[in-house]
C-alpha cells in the first residue's frame, strides 16, 4: 500500500515557567507526523543550540525533545531568561510552537530589619507597614503575634492588598508588642517573618468621637486600574470612620473587596467606594479599563488538496487593542519568501492560494499579536500529487454473451465520494441525530466526516463548519440554535483529499426561546455636553433565538434618581438620551427580549453623560519665589462637581512681560500638572522680569476659566556674557579691552570682573574690578610683549558674577594685537586645503616621475646653480632669530624636484611683498613652502575664510623687512 506521509503537528507545547530553583527548569517540546520531526529551537529570535552548551542535558526521542540544567546553582541560570520556540520539521514542512517564556526568581529572603517602636494617639488611624521583599510572586501576608495567633481582624483593623496593617482608629487595646508580619510565597513553599513591631496607643481625654471619613487605601479621590480578559481583580477600599459605618460601592464587596472573576470588557467602567457617617462622607473612583489579549474568533483549516486548486486559509482573531495578523510559511514570514503572485493576503487577514501545486505544500503559521501578548495556530496545506495507479490485476479474462451488457473492472486510487441519504431523525430541545451512507471510499478509508449547516431563512447561501466526526461513524447527534432553519450537508475525507459536499438534506426548523444571555460591552460613548449615548455589542443571528428580537435599554440617575428606570425598545445600538445633564453618573444596563420572553436579568454599569467645559477657576492662587529662575504655585483643588468632566490635571501660565515695566506680554509657557496635584514648581523662567500668572482646570472638552491674574518679579540674577570683546594694543607691552555690555543684565548692572592671565605657563590670575558700569574699556599695562594672555570679562549684578566672555591674544612689536581665534586644524576648510595639496603634491612627483622617465637626466649642475628660495635664503637680520645651516641646506634643496613647478616658484610665499608669517601649526615646513599666491593677487584665495591662518588677508604687513611677532596659535 501507499505509505502515507503526515506534516508535523505539535502535540505539546513549551510552557513558560518562572524557575525559583534549578529543578523548575524543563523546556519540552512534543510533535508527530511522518516522517518523524526533526527539532530545533529559537530563543529571542535567534537560533538556540541546547545540545551544544555544556550546561545544559537534552533528552530528545522519536516526536518529543527537551532541556534542562545541570547546573545547582540559581545565578547561571540568568543568561537563559527569555523567549522560546521550538520548531518540528520533516520534508512536508515546519510547524512552530507557541512562545515560552523563562524568567528567573530566586527564593526570597528576609531582609534584616531592626525592632520598630510605634506610638500613636487612641482615636486616630494608624497604619503598620509591612514592606514584603521585592518578587515576580504575590505573597500572602499574615499578620501574627509571638505565639503564631493571627491578629483579630474587623471592620476597624484590616490587612490590605500591599501587606500593611490599617486602623481606622486606635483603642488603648491595640497596644502591644508583637505584631509581627508573616510573608508567605507558595511557589517557593517560603515564609518569612519579620522582626516583631510594637505599638503603644498613648491614652486621651479629648478623643474623639466623632470624625468625617477619610480613606487611607487607596490614597487620593481617583485611581486607575488596568485588567486583562479572563483576569481577576480586586479593587480594595479602606476608609478611616469614626465612629464605624457602612462603606457601600456600586457593586457587591466583600471583606472592604470588590472581586471581579473572569473579567470581561463589559466590566470597564468607573467605579465608587463611599465611606459615609453623621460627620460627612468620603468617596474614592475607580477607573477600570479592560483590554484583551489576542484570542480566536475563527482558525485555519487543515486540509489535502488537489493540484490546482484554490486554498483559503481564513484566520480572525480579537483583542484589545485590535491584533495584527502576520503569516509565515514553515517558521519563514512571507516577506522573507519570494514573492509569488498566486500567493495573496486579504484585508481581513485570509491568506489565498491559488492554482495550488505540490511545491505549496507547507505548514503556514497565522500569528495574531497586540501589546498584551501572540497567539499562533498551524495549517497544513498538503497538495497531494500521487502517480496515478491501476489496482485492477492484468490479464483478466471476461466473458459475455452477445447482447449483454459488458463491465470491464478498473479500480484506481482516488479521493472519496460523498455520503448518499441523508436522513434526520430524534428532535430534541436543541438537538437532532444526522445520519448517512456513506460514499464509495476508492481504496483510500475515511478518516473524517465534516457536516456543515447552512441557515435557510438567511438571505445569504453560506455554509459553515457544525461539528467533525470520526471517519468509522454514520450518525451524528449536532447541537442546534433556536430559531434556525437548518440544513446539513457533509464532507467525506481520506488521506488523499476530501470529496465533493454531498447533497442537502431537508430542512429542520428547531423552535423559538427566549434568548440565552444579552448583549455585551454595555457602556457610555456620551461626547456632548448633556447627552448620554448607551452603546454596546450587537449578538448574533445565532443568539436571538426568536421572532421580533429586540433590545431594552434601562437607565437612571447613579444618586438621587430614584427606584424607577427608564427604558425603551430598540433594534440596534447606540441610543441616545438627551437634556440628562453634563457628567452625570447614571445606571444602565441592556436585556435582549423576543416575542418569546425576556433574557437574563442583565449587569448593571455606570456610565457618564456628556462632558463640557469646567465652570470654575482654581482659587487661592499662590506663587512662593525660589531663585531668580524658579518659583512654586500653589491653589487649592477644584470642586470636582464643577469639572463637569474627568479631571485631567491643571494648567499654570506665567506670562513674561517684554520689559521690566512693560504690560505688552511677550511670551508664555504652559506647564500642565496631575489631577491630583495641588503645586508645581517652574523653572526656566528669566531673572529680573514681571510676569503675570494664571491657572487653570481642563477636562476632556478644554480648559476652564482662568484664575485671577496674580502678577509676579523675579529677583535679579547674573549676567550673561558681555556681547562683544575686542583688543587693541597701544604698545608692546599694554593692550586695551573694548567691549559691549552683556545682552541679557538679568539685573541692575553694577560693574564689571577682568581676569587674565598668562596662557603659556601656570602664571597666577590677574583680577580687575570695574566698579563703574558705563566704562567699556580699559587699559592694561605692564604686560610680557613675549607672552600670550587669557582674558575672561564678566559683567556683575547685586546677585553675583556673570558668564565670563573669554578672548586670548598678545600684544605686538609694532604696538598692534593679534586676536587667537579657535583652532583651525579641525575645521572643514582647512582639511579640504590639505586634501588638495596632498593631490597636487601627488601629481606634480607622477609628472616629475614622467618627465625624467622619457630621457630627460637631471642635472647636479643645474641644481647647484640654480635660483635659491626667497624663504631659504639666510637672514640678515638677528632680530627674530637664525637659521641653522642644516635648515638652509634642506629649504634651498627643495626645488630641486622639479624646477618648472609653479609651487616652487620664487614668489614663494611672498604675501603682496610681505615676509612670510611664522605659524605654531603642528605642519611639516615643506607643507607650509608649497603654499604660493596663485596669479591675480590675493582674489585667488577668495575660497579660504576670512579669519583662515592660510589666507593672506588677514596677515599683518611687515615691519622694516623683518617678520612681525605677531603669532597665530591653536
Amino acid at each position: 500500500m501507499y505509505a502515507v506521509k503526515r506534516p508535523p503537528v505539535i502535540k505539546t507545547q513549551p510552557e513558560s515557567v518562572t524557575v525559583f530553583s534549578t529543578e523548575d527548569f524543563v523546556m519540552n517540546c512534543e510533535a508527530s507526523g511522518n516522517p518523524s520531526p526533526i527539532f530545533r529551537w529559537a530563543k529571542d529570535g535567534e537560533d538556540f543550540d541546547p545540545g551544544s552548551d555544556p550546561e545544559l542535558k537534552v533528552s530528545e526521542s522519536s516526536g518529543s525533545f527537551a532541556f534542562y540544567t545541570l547546573s545547582n546553582t540559581m545565578d547561571t541560570l540568568n543568561k537563559y531568561k527569555g523567549k522560546y520556540v521550538c520548531y518540528a520539521s520533516n520534508e512536508l514542512g515546519t510547524a512552530v510552537s507557541n512562545e515560552a517564556i523563562l524568567n528567573t526568581d530566586g527564593k526570597s529572603t528576609s531582609t534584616t530589619h531592626k525592632k520598630v517602636d510605634e506610638t500613636a494617639d487612641e482615636g486616630k488611624s494608624f497604619i503598620l507597614k509591612c514592606n514584603p521583599p521585592q518578587s515576580s510572586m504575590e505573597p500572602i501576608i499574615h499578620w501574627m503575634d509571638l505565639r503564631l495567633r493571627h491578629i483579630d481582624l474587623s471592620k476597624r483593623v484590616m490587612a490590605g492588598k500591599d501587606g500593611n496593617l490599617y486602623f481606622a482608629n486606635l483603642e488603648s487595646s491595640d497596644s502591644r508588642d508583637d505584631y509581627t508580619c508573616n510573608v508567605q510565597y507558595l511557589a517557593t513553599r517560603t515564609i518569612l517573618a519579620k522582626e516583631p513591631t510594637s505599638l503603644k496607643v498613648t491614652q486621651s481625654n479629648s478623643v474623639l468621637r466623632n470624625r468625617r471619613p477619610q480613606m487611607m487605601r487607596p490614597t487620593g479621590h481617583h485611581s486607575t486600574y488596568h485588567a486583562l480578559r479572563g483576569q481577576t481583580l480586586d479593587l480594595e477600599c479602606i476608609p478611616s470612620i469614626l465612629p464605624l459605618s457602612e462603606t457601600r460601592t456600586t457593586k457587591d464587596m466583600f471583606d472592604r473587596r470588590l472581586r471581579f472573576t473572569n473579567i470581561s470588557e463589559s466590566d470597564g467602567g468607573e467605579y465608587q467606594c463611599i465611606a459615609e457617617n453623621s460627620q460627612g462622607n468620603t468617596k474614592h473612583i475607580y477607573m477600570l479599563t479592560v483590554e484583551a489579549a489576542p484570542y480566536w474568533i475563527k482558525e485555519p483549516v487543515s486540509q489535502l488538496y488537489a493540484p490546482g486548486e484554490t486554498v483559503r486559509l481564513d484566520c480572525q482573531a480579537d483583542g484589545i487593542p485590535s491584533p495584527i495578523i502576520s503569516w509565515t510559511i514553515n517558521g519563514v514570514p512571507i516577506s522573507g519568501v519570494d514573492k509569488d503572485p498566486r500567493r495573496t493576503l486579504t484585508a481581513s487577514g485570509s491568506l489565498i492560494l491559488e492554482d495550488v501545486n505540490f511545491g505549496d505544500t507547507a505548514i503556514y503559521q497565522c500569528r495574531a499579536s497586540n501589546k498584551h501578548g501572540t497567539i499562533l495556530t498551524n495549517t497544513n496545506v498538503y497538495v497531494i500529487e500521487l502517480p496515478p495507479q491501476i489496482l485492477t490485476d492484468d490479464g483478466n479474462t471476461y466473458a459475455y454473451t452477445e447482447g449483454q451488457k459488458a463491465l470491464l473492472e478498473c479500480e484506481t486510487f482516488d479521493r472519496p465520494d460523498p455520503p448518499i441519504l441523508l436522513q434526520i431523525s430524534d428532535p430534541k430541545d436543541r438537538t437532532v441525530t444526522l445520519s448517512w451512507t456513506p460514499g464509495d471510499d476508492h481504496n483510500g478509508p475515511v478518516t473524517e466526516y465534516v457536516v456543515e449547516f447552512e441557515d435557510h431563512r438567511s438571505n445569504e447561501s453560506v455554509w459553515k463548519m457544525l461539528a467533525r466526526v470520526s471517519g468509522n461513524k454514520e450518525r451524528a447527534v449536532l447541537s442546534l440554535w433556536p430559531f434556525m432553519s437548518y440544513r446539513f450537508r457533509i464532507i467525506a475525507i481520506n488521506d488523499v483529499g476530501k470529496s465533493d459536499p454531498s447533497k442537502p438534506s431537508g430542512i429542520y426548523n428547531t423552535p423559538a426561546e427566549a434568548p440565552d444571555n444579552n448583549p455585551k460591552d454595555v457602556k457610555s460613548e456620551s461626547i456632548e455636553p448633556n447627552t448620554l449615548v448607551i452603546s454596546w455589542k450587537k449578538m448574533n443571528k445565532t443568539e436571538v433565538h426568536g421572532p421580533g428580537f429586540k433590545y431594552c435599554v434601562q437607565w437612571r440617575q447613579a444618586v438621587g434618581g430614584g427606584p424607577d428606570w427608564h427604558e425603551k425598545n430598540v433594534t440596534e445600538p447606540p441610543f441616545r438620551v438627551d437634556n440628562v445633564g453634563n457628567f452625570s453618573a447614571y445606571e444602565i444596563k441592556v436585556q435582549a427580549f423576543n416575542e418569546i420572553g425576556r433574557g437574563p436579568e442583565p449587569d448593571t454599569v455606570i456610565g457618564y453623560s456628556g462632558e463640557d467645559v469646567p465652570l470654575e477657576a482654581p482659587m487661592d492662587v499662590g506663587v512662593e519665589i525660589i531663585n531668580s529662575t524658579t518659583i512654586k504655585v500653589t491653589w487649592a483643588p477644584i470642586d470636582k462637581d464643577t469639572v463637569r468632566g474627568h479631571l485631567l490635571g491643571y494648567k499654570v501660565l506665567p506670562y513674561h512681560h517684554r520689559g521690566r515695566r512693560a504690560q505688552e506680554l511677550e511670551s508664555t509657557v504652559v506647564v500642565k500638572t496631575e489631577p491630583n496635584e495641588k503645586k508645581k514648581v517652574i523653572s526656566d523662567l528669566r531673572p529680573f522680569s514681571n510676569y503675570t500668572l494664571k491657572v487653570t482646570v481642563y477636562n476632556i472638552k478644554g480648559e476652564g476659566p482662568f484664575s485671577e491674574a496674580l502678577p509676579f518679579e523675579t529677583p535679579e540674577g547674573v549676567p550673561g556674557p558681555p556681547l562683544t570683546l575686542t583688543l587693541d594694543s597701544p604698545s608692546e607691552t599694554e593692550m586695551t579691552l573694548h567691549w559691549t555690555p552683556p545682552g541679557q543684565p538679568n539685573g541692575v548692572l553694577i560693574g564689571y570682573l577682568l581676569q587674565y592671565q598668562q596662557s603659556d605657563d601656570d602664571s597666577p590670575m590677574q583680577v580687575e574690578t570695574i566698579d563703574d558700569p558705563t566704562v567699556t574699556h580699559i587699559t592694561l599695562k605692564n604686560l610680557d610683549h613675549k607672552s600670550h594672555y587669557r582674558f575672561y570679562l564678566r559683567g556683575r549684578t547685586a546677585a553675583g558674577d556673570g558668564v565670563p566672555t573669554t578672548m586670548k591674544g598678545a600684544t605686538m612689536l609694532d604696538g598692534g594685537v593679534t586676536e587667537m581665534q579657535p583652532s583651525f586644524a579641525t575645521q572643514g576648510w582647512f582639511i579640504g586645503v590639505v586634501s588638495a595639496i596632498g593631490l597636487l603634491l601627488l601629481i606634480l612627483l607622477i609628472l616629475c616621475f614622467i618627465k625624467r622617465s622619457k630621457g630627460g637626466k637631471y642635472s647636479v649642475k643645474d641644481k647647484e646653480e640654480g635660483p635659491m628660495d626667497s624663504e631659504a635664503r639666510p637672514m640678515k637680520d638677528e632680530t627674530f632669530g637664525e637659521y641653522s645651516d642644516l635648515e638652509e641646506k634642506r629649504t634651498a634643496s627643495q626645488p630641486s624636484l622639479c624646477e618648472k613647478s609653479k609651487l616652487y616658484s620664487e614668489d614663494n610665499l611672498d604675501f603682496n611683498g610681505s615676509s612670510a608669517m611664522t605659524t605654531e601649526l603642528n605642519m611639516d615646513e615643506s607643507l607650509a613652502s608649497q603654499i604660493s599666491r596663485p596669479s591675480g593677487g590675493p582674489e585667488g584665495y577668495h575660497g579660504l575664510p576670512e579669519n583662515a591662518p592660510l589666507n593672506p588677508t588677514t596677515c599683518s604687513p611687515a615691519t622694516n623687512g623683518v617678520p612681525n611677532s605677531v603669532t597665530i596659535l591653536d
